[in-house]
């Protein structure tokens, strides 16, 4: 599959997923895209947690409420630390994004879905942190996303996009 290809095709899939094993050179490929992302200054504050483990995995899963992505056969957690970078600017929140979308385009282009769950676990409840602690994260890092992977059960279902002409211009706004 072509980069292209993989941008138009990904969607956020919240359905369930097929009891398929995602091989561990799969994810190694979908976390190597992750950290090929762009750094701010290149402070590389990204890192990575593939899990496979299924007693690990039921763990995790028992703290994410309410319940989402309970049945893929994998997990990747993004862990961020804050970082300052340039005249008290950090870009923290820039490089996640960047290593979350490339994972979200290897894991299409692999044959896989999964959906980017942030505020679901960075609420006032915290999750994040309980997933933290389970996964053994030392202080300094937090655990800001969660990416399941897996084999969907069905097709994704493609969202209903503004036209172009109402987000993108030539030349200046609105023209």
């Amino acid at each position: 599959m072509d980069t292209l290809q993989a941008i138009f095709e990904r969607r956020s899939y919240r359905g369930k997923y097929k009891d398929t094993p995602v091989p561990r050179e799969d994810l190694r490929r979908i976390l190597e895209a992750g950290l090929a992302a762009p750094s701010g200054c290149n402070k590389q504050t990204v890192s990575l947690i593939a899990v496979d483990d299924p007693a690990l995995l039921q763990r995790l899963r028992a703290v994410i409420q309410p319940p989402v992505g309970e049945t893929a056969p994998a997990m990747i957690c993004v862990l961020t630390r804050r970082v300052v970078a340039y005249r008290d600017r950090c870009f923290a929140t820039q490089d996640y994004a960047a290593a979350i979308q490339n994972m979200l385009l290897a894991i299409v282009a692999l044959g896989y879905q999964s959906c980017w769950y942030e505020g679901h676990i960075t609420d006032d409840d915290r999750i994040g942190d309980q997933m933290a602690r389970i996964l053994g994260v030392p202080e300094g890092y937090e655990l800001v996303c969660f990416l399941p992977v897996g084999v969907a059960e069905e097709d994704p279902k493609p969202p209903r996009k503004k036209a172009f002409e109402e987000r993108a211009w030539f030349n200046g706004f609105e023209r």
